[in-house]
């Protein structure tokens, strides 16, 4: 069953003179990939308050409507969700030197001693705060932003991490490979597809520590490197 609340939907206003007319079923069908009566049978379970928006704002009901039909489906095949190991390798030099042209040096900072190079490309304040930080720690023995290529399939689209750190606690090695938020990680901040990505990140990475001897690896989602610290320790 679809559950929807006031936040998922945005009112909007349409011209009353638009000769622009939408086929609800057809359109919502298309996009979440459903039969017409399926989708049918899900919007007569929608409130009438809800769905008195499709008339002040067809398009934007239609976009919602699709993206938590497509959310539900997605939450429902990650309960099955497996990964299978391949025999296929990756060069090392390939991975993380295939797309550094065209690189945007303005937003490189100072010379680094931790990271695969001299230099890292951030996005942002926050961003070099955690490099900094990562370059300066005494338990960190290595660290990479991951390059856009490294990629984790999942059924609502790929999903790219963006660090692997290793730290070294006397003769154990923790591997972690990070997703850095931008923001607050509570419930309300995350989106309900990155949420799922995130579970599809977590049977992955669990799918590589089954079939490895040697030092684990561990995968999580942190706003800064004091809270990857704490995991840490």
């Amino acid at each position: 069953m679809i559950k929807a609340n006031s936040s998922d939907f945005e009112e909007g206003e349409v011209d009353n003179l638009s000769d622009v007319r939408y086929d609800l079923l057809a359109e919502i069908a298309d996009k979440a990939n459903l039969t017409r009566s399926t989708v049918a049978e899900i919007l007569a379970r929608i409130s009438s308050e809800k769905f008195d928006m499709f008339q002040k704002n067809p398009e934007d009901f239609i976009h919602h409507c699709s993206r938590l039909i497509k959310e539900q489906k997605a939450t429902m095949i990650v309960e099955k969700l497996s990964y299978d190991m391949l025999n296929e390798k990756y060069d090392l030099d390939e991975i993380f030197t295939k797309n550094q042209a065209n690189i945007d040096f303005s937003k490189m900072g100072d010379k680094l001693n931790k990271h695969v190079y001299d230099y890292v490309v951030t996005d942002s304040g926050k961003e070099r705060e955690f490099v900094d930080k990562l370059d300066l720690s005494e338990k960190v023995a290595v660290y990479s932003k991951l390059p856009k290529d490294f990629k984790i399939p999942t059924p609502i689209g790929d999903y790219n991490p963006d660090w692997a750190i290793a730290f070294e606690d006397g003769t154990v090695r923790h591997i972690y490979f990070v997703a850095e938020t931008k923001g607050d990680m509570s419930t309300l901040q995350v989106r309900a597809s990155e949420k799922i990505k995130i579970e599809c990140a977590n049977k992955f990475f669990e799918k590589i520590n089954s079939n490895i001897s040697g030092d684990k690896v561990k995968y999580c989602k942190v706003t800064s490197y004091d809270e990857l610290l704490s995991l840490v320790n």
